[in-house]
C-alpha cells in the first residue's frame, strides 16, 4: 500500500464513491437502452411504416446479441480489468446509441427518398422497402448498443466483489442496480420530451436528437471513471482501514484453501460450467431476465394500446413515473439479507434464498394487472411497478450469489454466462410479444375475457407472473445448500 495513504483516523468510505460511479453507469446504460421503447411508437413508427413485429423484430435482436455478447464479455472483463474493461464497454454501447440517429439518413440514402416527410406519405411497394431498410439499419446500431452494454454487469458486479465484503454485496448491488430503475425513471420524462422539443426544432424528426443527447452521457462517464478508478490496494483515498474492512472475508477463504496452495488459480470458461452452481445462476436469470425487459420495452407501447396515451403525453409520462418510482423500492430488497443474517444467523447463500422466495410471490400480482386495468388504469401500473421492484430485488440477490460462490478471477465470467442465459430469455419473451400482439390485433382474439391487443397482454402477464417461481425452485434444486468454490 502506498506510504502516502491515510492509515489514521476512522475508515474511510470510499467504495460508496465507486457504488455511486457504477449506479451512474447502470443508469446510463437503462437511459441509452430505452430511448428506442420510448420514440418508437409516436416517432419512428409513423416515419418507417413499422409494426407492433417489427419491433419485436429489432428488440429480440437485440436480446440475443446481448445475450451471446454477455457469454464474451465476462471473460474480457476478466482479461482486461475493470477499469480499462469498463471503458471499452460503456465506449462500444454509447458510440450505438449515437448511431441509432443515422438510421434515418441512411435508410432515405438507400432508398433514394429525400426527407421524413416524404417516408411517411409513402404507400405501397416503396412503404415496404423503406420499413424492411430502416429495420436493418436500427438492428445494426442495436448490435452495436447491445455488445457494449453486455459489459456493464459482469464489470460493475466485478468492481463490487474488489470494494465489497460478502454481507455487504447485495445491498451495494442494489444500490447500483436502482441506477437501471433511475434510468427507466428519468427516460419518459425526458426522452419523448426531447424528442418533440427538437422536432418543433425542426431538427430532423426529433428522435434522432434524443438518441444523440442521451449516448453521449456515456462519454462524460469515461472520464470520470479513469480520472477516479483503481483497486482498493492502489487506491489512496482507501485508507487501512477501509482496505481491512474490503478484504474481511480474506482469512476465511484462505483457511479453506489448502496450506501449500496459496495462489488463487482461475477458472477457464469450461471448468466454469462444470459446476451446478453456475448452471443454478444462468437458469434463474433465463426464467426472469425476460420479464423486466418486457415490462421496460412493452410498457409505454402498452399504456398507448390499450389507454391511448402517447408517449410524450402528460398522462403516459406520470403512469411510467410513478412506475418506477415504485420499483425504487428495490433498494431495501439488497438489505433483506443483511437483516436475515443479522436475526438468524443464517450463511450469506441460505438468507439469500429466504430473500428471493419472498421476492419471487410479489410477481403474482401481475395475474390481476389486466383485470384490475378494467376499473383504472393506475392498478396495472402500480402492480409492474411492484413487480419491477420485486425483480430487481431478486437480481440484486442472484448477482450477489456469484460473488459468495465462486473466486473474484471467475466472478465476471460467470455473471457473463448467466446475462447470456437471460438474455436469450428476453430475445424468446420479445419476440413472442411482438408476433403474439400483430396477430391479436388483426384477428381480434380473445383470452378470458379480453380482446385484441389486451388479451395478448394479458398472456404474457400471466407468464410473468409465475416466471419467478419456477427460477427459485430451479436455483433450489441444483445448489440446496451454500457451497463456495474452493481451488486446489
Amino acid at each position: 500500500m502506498s506510504t502516502s495513504k491515510n492509515t489514521m483516523g476512522k475508515m474511510t468510505n470510499y467504495r460508496w464513491t465507486i457504488c455511486a460511479m457504477l449506479f451512474f453507469a447502470t443508469t446510463v446504460n437503462y437511459l441509452d437502452r430505452q430511448v428506442l421503447s420510448l420514440t418508437w411508437k409516436d416517432f419512428i413508427a409513423p416515419e418507417f411504416h413499422w409494426t407492433d413485429a417489427d419491433y419485436g423484430d429489432i428488440t429480440a435482436i437485440f436480446s440475443i446479441v446481448y445475450a451471446i455478447a454477455n457469454l464474451f464479455a465476462g471473460r474480457f472483463i476478466d482479461w482486461m480489468g475493470t477499469r480499462k474493461g469498463y471503458v471499452w464497454a460503456i465506449g462500444v454501447w454509447s458510440l450505438g446509441a449515437c448511431a441509432h440517429a443515422l438510421c434515418g439518413w441512411a435508410t432515405e440514402h438507400v432508398v433514394g427518398i429525400h426527407d421524413a416527410a416524404e417516408m411517411i406519405s409513402a404507400t405501397g411497394a416503396v412503404a415496404s422497402t423503406i420499413t424492411i431498410t430502416s429495420v436493418y439499419f436500427f438492428i445494426a446500431a442495436r448490435v452495436i448498443l447491445s455488445i457494449g452494454e453486455a459489459g456493464n454487469f459482469p464489470a460493475a458486479i466485478k468492481v463490487t466483489a474488489e470494494y465489497f465484503p460478502k454481507k455487504d454485496r447485495a445491498f451495494s448491488t442494489s444500490i447500483f442496480n436502482a441506477g437501471a430503475t433511475v434510468g427507466a425513471l428519468a427516460a419518459p420524462v425526458t426522452i419523448p420530451s426531447l424528442a418533440r422539443y427538437f422536432q418543433a426544432m425542426g431538427i430532423g424528426n426529433g428522435w434522432e436528437m434524443a438518441f444523440i443527447v442521451i449516448g453521449a452521457l456515456g462519454f462524460v462517464w469515461m472520464g470520470m471513471w479513469l480520472f477516479m478508478y483503481k483497486k482498493p490496494h492502489d487506491n489512496i483515498k482507501v485508507n487501512a482501514a477501509e482496505l481491512a474492512y474490503i478484504e474481511q472475508d480474506k482469512q476465511a477463504e484462505e483457511e479453506l484453501r489448502p496450506t501449500t496452495n496459496k495462489v488463487e488459480k482461475k477458472l477457464s470458461f469450461l471448468q466454469c460450467l462444470k459446476y451446478r452452481q453456475a448452471w443454478a445462476f444462468a437458469l434463474g436469470k433465463f426464467t426472469t431476465d425476460g420479464v423486466w425487459w418486457f415490462f421496460l420495452f412493452w410498457t409505454p407501447a402498452y399504456i398507448s394500446d390499450v389507454y391511448g396515451f402517447s408517449s410524450d403525453s402528460g398522462t403516459a409520462q406520470l403512469l411510467i413515473f410513478v412506475l418506477y418510482a415504485i420499483t425504487m423500492l428495490s433498494i431495501y430488497g439488497g438489505k433483506l439479507p443483511t437483516i436475515i443474517i443479522n436475526k438468524t444467523g443464517l450463511n450469506p447463500y441460505a438468507a439469500r434464498m429466504r430473500a428471493m422466495f419472498i421476492f419471487a410471490l410479489f410477481p403474482l400480482l401481475a395475474l390481476f394487472a389486466q383485470p384490475l386495468g378494467s376499473y383504472s388504469y393506475w392498478f396495472p401500473i402500480i402492480i409492474i411497478g411492484i413487480a419491477g421492484a420485486a425483480h430487481q430485488s431478486w437480481s440484486a440477490n442472484i448477482y450477489s450469489v456469484v460473488g459468495d460462490m465462486f473466486p473474484k478471477s471467475a466472478v465476471a465470467t460467470i455473471i457473463g454466462f448467466g446475462g447470456m442465459a437471460g438474455g436469450v430469455g428476453a430475445f424468446i419473451i420479445n419476440k413472442s410479444s411482438g408476433m403474439l400482439f400483430t396477430y391479436a390485433g388483426e384477428t381480434q382474439m380473445t383470452f378470458m375475457g379480453f380482446q385484441g391487443k389486451p388479451a395478448g397482454y394479458f398472456i404474457i402477464f400471466c407468464i410473468c407472473a409465475v416466471s419467478y417461481l419456477i427460477g427459485w425452485f430451479i436455483i433450489k434444486a441444483l445448489v440446496p445448500k451454500y457451497k463456495p468454490i474452493v481451488l486446489d
